[in-house]
């Protein structure tokens, strides 16, 4: 009763002082709230740290927007349920061509808005724990503030990360600074950069305190991941307007940022610092089972650390929507939906990508998918053109589907990616060291449980700076796949145009049995495994072909089909492989999203659109 107490009157506190840019508020000083009493006590100061994660949950924010739209189409990921002419509005957030009025997004109180109410929380529990919380004498006092500068780091690197230039807003609301333009987004990098060298010294590593062994709760390594993840955008290539004009409606273009302090020669020695010391002193470890560690991420009460997750987005039991837009399929009537209306399956693995890894690989056949849960309760083939990401199911976890909420709590940062920002940086600075190639092999080593010596052997004969960079790449897009971090690596590497326009001839060539699948058997036969709640499917391999036997089911012209019995479109017909991408050759110039009109109009104009937006 007491923790809730101090919840409610510290969220009072907040909720009073945050508000959309659109309404002028006149709220009371913070002093008239005892401001002091507040952050001079643990458990009350805590209370305004949950307030900052609170706006991850509410309607349209992290919730069901921004996590379920930013990510996709990449190399390796796409939005399943796209159809020419068919739901614009989604259609267009997930092929470059998003509009300032898309209806999933442009809400009053959308995803933006609630980022910036976070941002604003975490504005006022950093000021009142510098002045009142005596962090320099009382450890958990700096926790909560590290904390707090973490989570607006992070929340900051979303903005940058789906809109490029963003207003800096680092002081608390005043009625002088209601209405900001956008800032250089460098200007942001710089910030939280600091605020995170700040934050990385007042945090305990994983498991080393009551918090830190939550992972809904800020550590030190997840903070010295994420400096490393902000370094290498900041660093990266990027679509930015010409320089001092941004917010003026400039075109821009892609390329390097000109701020020598966010150069790789400065950024890459100070990220390594902090990864070499997450990865030396931090406790962490990769789960020797991948399978086995994507199975307890289903599970709603899973939160204790567990030697690999950093951090994950803290959806109380009832809130978020991570299974039910991205689990393997379920339509109703299966055993494991019994809500209203299919769930899962909203986005997967591009239907190539499954042939792209090692065969001895065992993250392929846990990250890719290529069946479902049907209405009659039993599991068959989902088409080519629709495959799963097998690490989130319904059956792994708590309870069937049964609302629109799920109580899955996503995965912000796992101890793989340490381990990967590490190598390449260390390729960057060092190429192909003996530590880069550690670090990779680490990752490896799991993938090919039980074939380590193929994983060693892969890494061992990596050459110069080029060949090793191209391994990251595809270690990258192997380990990952399905946790959409690929967008922000394929445009911080520069390669967004060139990768999707290698995905399109891949899903060409898929379709039509040329190139490495030459030979392949346009049908396919599937029988149900009992034991492990999955189907076994026959053609998909080299060397099978034929037909297996009486207990298999066959499906034909698996790949080539493009039309249905009626006629309709069907599997990897062309304007679903074109419909990866829109805009042809300027789709890099829509590789943000527009700053959406309700947030321009709410601005009073102070916020406007670059690039080709406007």
């Amino acid at each position: 009763m007491k923790k809730l107490f101090s919840i409610v009157i510290s969220l009072a506190v907040i909720s009073a002082l945050a508000s959309s840019c659109d309404k002028l508020l006149k709220p009371e000083s913070p002093s008239t709230f005892d401001a002091e009493t507040i952050y001079s006590n643990y458990s009350l100061a805590e209370g305004t740290i949950f307030g900052i994660t609170e706006t991850f949950a509410i309607d349209k924010s992290y919730r069901n927007r921004f996590l379920v739209w930013y990510g996709f189409n990449t190399d390796i990921e796409w939005y399943n349920t796209y159809k020419p002419g068919g739901d614009n509005d989604k259609t267009e957030i997930t092929t470059y061509d998003c509009l300032p009025a898309n209806k999933e997004l442009n809400h009053e109180e959308g995803c933006y808005t609630q980022m910036y109410k976070g941002i604003e929380r975490a504005n006022l529990a950093i000021e009142g724990l510098r002045k009142y919380g005596k962090v320099g004498e009382k450890e958990d006092m700096a926790y909560l503030l590290g904390e707090a500068l973490t989570l607006r780091a992070m929340i900051y690197y979303d903005l940058c990360k789906a809109w490029g230039d963003v207003p800096a807003r680092f002081e608390p609301l005043t009625s002088e600074t209601i209405f900001l333009p956008k800032s250089s987004r460098d200007v942001i990098f710089k910030q939280i950069l600091s605020d995170l060298d700040e934050a990385i010294g007042y945090l305990p590593y994983p498991g080393k305190s009551s918090a830190t062994s939550r992972t809904d709760r800020i550590n030190k390594v997840f903070a010295e991941g994420l400096y490393a993840r902000i370094a290498l955008m900041a660093s990266g290539k990027a679509l930015r307007p010409a320089e001092g004009k941004v917010g003026t409606h400039n075109l821009g273009s892609v390329g390097f940022t000109n701020d020598k302090e966010l150069g790789k020669d400065v950024l890459y020695p100070k990220a390594l610092a902090h990864l070499e010391d997450a990865i030396s002193n931090g406790g962490c470890s990769l789960d020797p089972d991948f399978g086995a560690y994507w199975k307890r991420q289903s599970a709603k009460q899973n939160i204790l650390f567990d030697g690999e997750t950093l951090y994950v987005i803290p959806f109380g039991n009832a809130r978020g929507q991570w299974n039910n837009y991205f689990a393997l399929r379920a339509e109703t009537g299966s055993r494991y939906n019994t809500y209203t209306s299919a769930r899962g399956g909203s986005a997967g693995p591009l239907p190539y990508f499954w042939w792209k890894y090692d065969p001895r690989d065992v993250r392929r056949d846990i990250t890719c998918v290529n069946y479902k849960w049907s209405s009659d309760d039993v599991l068959e083939p989902a088409g080519v053109s629709n495959w799963y990401f097998g690490k989130y199911r319904f059956e792994w976890g708590d309870a069937p589907a049964s609302n629109a909420d799920d109580g899955v709590k996503p995965v912000v940062m796992r101890y793989a990616d340490v381990l990967l920002m590490a190598a390449e940086i260390e390729n960057e600075l060092h190429p192909a060291s003996a530590k880069a190639k550690e670090w990779l092999l680490e990752v490896r080593k799991r993938a090919f449980r039980g074939n380590e010596a193929l994983a060693r052997d892969y890494v061992n004969a990596l050459g110069g700076k080029d060949d090793f960079f191209n391994a990251i790449v595809d270690e990258r897009a192997f380990e990952f796949c399905g946790e959409f971090l690929r967008k922000a690596d394929l445009i911080r590497w520069g390669k967004l145009k060139t990768q999707l326009d290698v995905a399109k001839e891949e899903l060409r060539a898929l379709r039509d049995g040329t190139g490495e699948y030459s030979g392949r058997n346009d049908d396919i036969y599937y029988k149900y495994d009992n034991a492990t709640e999955s189907i076994a499917i026959y053609g998909f391999n080299a060397g099978e072909s034929g037909d297996p036997g009486d207990d298999w089911i066959k499906k034909s012209e698996y790949f080539s089909k493009v039309k249905d019995a009626s006629g309709a479109d069907t599997g990897l017909y062309e304007k679903r492989i074109e419909g990866l991408y829109a805009h042809g050759e300027d789709v890099e110039w829509y590789m943000y999203w527009p700053i959406f009109s309700a947030q321009i109009n709410g601005s009073q104009n102070f916020v406007v659109n670059d690039y080709k937006y406007e």
